[in-house]
């Protein structure tokens, strides 16, 4: 699991949207803090200790201590509403986490070394069936991703989830506990059909009103002009 990050943030004044306008008018992104049984905390972050992570890799499994005037939180990003013109935040959520919570989250799958897979390297495709993983887990053991090692494998074999390194802690939810993540699938198409196809290119008729090639007369000589009279 990856290293917990630091968030600057601020106690917000109100609630509602005149409170995040006003955080925002000061270069703040508002954003709660809620759950754990305890009451929401409104709060204004600083675009700098935030901005960066939200476009990782796993941002959502990523755990992050919130410091709001001298009080941290243990935190999981929930959500992120963006300017539709900008991209930049509006809001975010987080959830509140403590030692015991159990939480379900989905942990993308990453996979590297295609180059050494002869099955790639020879026309395979990668099917990925499963983008993500949903767990059931305890915060403190979250994977940030579940890497995939593609090296030495062929055309026709198939990674299960058993292959995956999941925590002991953490549960899979799926109804198949052995799932096919991913397959190195067959080209879909034959160097033989691709062959067949330049051919068939090759001896094609040429297009309506085309004039014909010179020496395309029967036996491949010329017509004879016409004679003088």
């Amino acid at each position: 699991m990856a290293e917990t990050t630091k968030v600057v943030a601020k106690m917000r004044d109100r609630a509602g949207k005149g409170g995040a306008r006003s955080s925002r008018r000061e270069g703040l992104i508002p954003a709660v803090i809620y759950g754990d049984k305890q009451p929401p905390v409104m709060i204004a972050v600083e675009p700098k200790t935030i901005e960066r992570e939200i476009h990782k890799a796993g941002y959502f499994n990523h755990r992050m201590k919130i410091a709001v005037d001298g009080t941290d939180y243990d935190v999981l990003p929930r959500d992120v509403q963006v300017d539709p013109v900008t991209d930049k935040p509006l809001h975010l959520d987080f959830l509140r986490i403590g030692p015991d919570s159990i939480i379900t989250v989905q942990v993308p799958v990453r996979f590297r070394n295609e180059l050494a897979s002869p099955g790639i390297k020879r026309g395979g495709v990668l099917n990925v069936v499963l983008h993500e993983i949903t767990l059931r887990t305890r915060a403190d053991s979250i994977p940030e991703i579940f890497e995939v090692d593609l090296t030495g494998l062929e055309i026709g074999h198939s990674i299960h989830m058993s292959t995956l390194n999941i925590p002991e802690s953490a549960r899979v939810v799926t109804r198949d506990k052995n799932a096919t993540v991913a397959s190195i699938a067959a080209p879909t198409v034959t160097r033989e059909a691709a062959t067949t196809d330049a051919a068939g290119a090759d001896g094609a008729a040429p297009a309506a009103g085309a004039a014909p090639a010179a020496g395309a007369a029967a036996g491949g000589k010329a017509a004879p002009a016409p004679a003088k009279k």
